[in-house]
């Protein structure tokens, strides 16, 4: 008489032979999502964020330009969102809300900093801080009606800008004064809406326009560090309240906490490293390379569309 199995084994074998029958009726994009380790992902958004507040400090840019293609891209390679559980645009609305939200904490300390040194333009801070917070607190209501296609295509326009920008020192021309209050109540609504939908905060958006104005480059510089965590503030409670909608695990509306823990922990730390780098190491090669890695990134959040 045959000696019958060991029955342990019996059901070891037998177990995976459900498991495997169970992940073979899984859709595809599932094995990602089960093989992300969680370890791992906060290892890559620590890493952005020392990237973030080093560059921030080195070659004085708002970290929204880096972190909101950077989470489009960790989203898009992890596939934390996919399609078939989440509307299409889930990943890129949580990039930007994640971005604002970091930039709530990594602004306060340049804006602290800037006051003191007497730096800001107060008038300007005055007649933009309502309407730029007005416009970036309605971003979100923008983005969120928008297809994941518009929304990619916009992010990359604008990292596309920047980095025309790092690759040729371009400058406004300073040619007009200070506009009035009805210019400066339109010009910082669209400026706000166009941050906030872009999730890069104001620097990018404020300085270029100051200076076309006639502000000094530094006084634009600390009048922007002074309204950026008014807009950041304001756009991110609009991507929380409309977030709220979809159930996304480990998230807040629209941003998703363990990103942004880890990026403003990282950030905060390394922008102080970056600042004396700064003064240690000639800005043009540094910005030129800058330039040229955002087009590569630009290009990146491009393909994911068809990808």
């Amino acid at each position: 008489m045959a000696r019958p199995e060991n029955v342990l084994a019996i059901i070891e074998r037998e177990g995976k032979k459900r498991a495997k029958r169970f992940l073979s009726k899984l859709p595809e994009n599932t094995g990602t999502l089960l093989e992300l380790d969680h370890l791992f992902f906060i290892s890559i958004c620590l890493v952005l964020g020392a990237v973030t507040g080093f560059l921030g400090g080195l070659l004085g840019i708002g970290g929204g330009v880096i972190v909101v293609p950077a989470l489009i891209i960790l989203f898009d390679v992890t596939d934390l969102f996919p399609s078939d559980q989440f509307p299409a645009n889930t990943g890129t609305l949580l990039a930007i809300g994640t971005s604002l939200s970091t930039i709530i904490f990594t602004t306060a300390s340049a804006a602290y900093a800037q006051i003191r040194r007497g730096m800001v333009e107060w008038l300007v801070v005055r007649r933009w801080v309502v309407f730029l917070s007005v416009g970036s607190l309605g971003s979100s209501y923008v983005a969120s009606g928008l297809s994941d296609f518009f929304l990619k295509v916009f992010i990359a326009t604008l990292v596309l800008f920047v980095a025309c920008v790092m690759l040729t020192s371009w400058k406004p021309s300073p040619s007009r004064d200070l506009p009035g209050r009805f210019l400066s109540a339109l010009l910082a609504s669209i400026g706000g809406m166009v941050a906030g939908i872009a999730g890069i905060g104001g620097a990018n958006i404020v300085v270029p326009t100051l200076i076309y104005f006639n502000a000094p480059i530094l006084r634009a510089t600390a009048t922007a560090s002074a309204v950026g965590p008014a807009i950041a503030f304001f756009g991110t409670i609009g991507y929380i309240y409309r977030g709220t909608e979809n159930d996304v695990p480990n998230s807040w509306g629209y941003v998703y906490l363990p990103a942004t823990i880890s990026i403003v922990t990282a950030s905060i730390l390394l922008a102080p490293f970056g600042v004396r780098i700064a003064h240690k190491l000639p800005s043009a090669p540094l910005r030129k390379a800058f330039g040229l890695l955002m087009i590569i990134v630009a290009l990146r959040v491009v393909w994911s569309i068809q990808y």
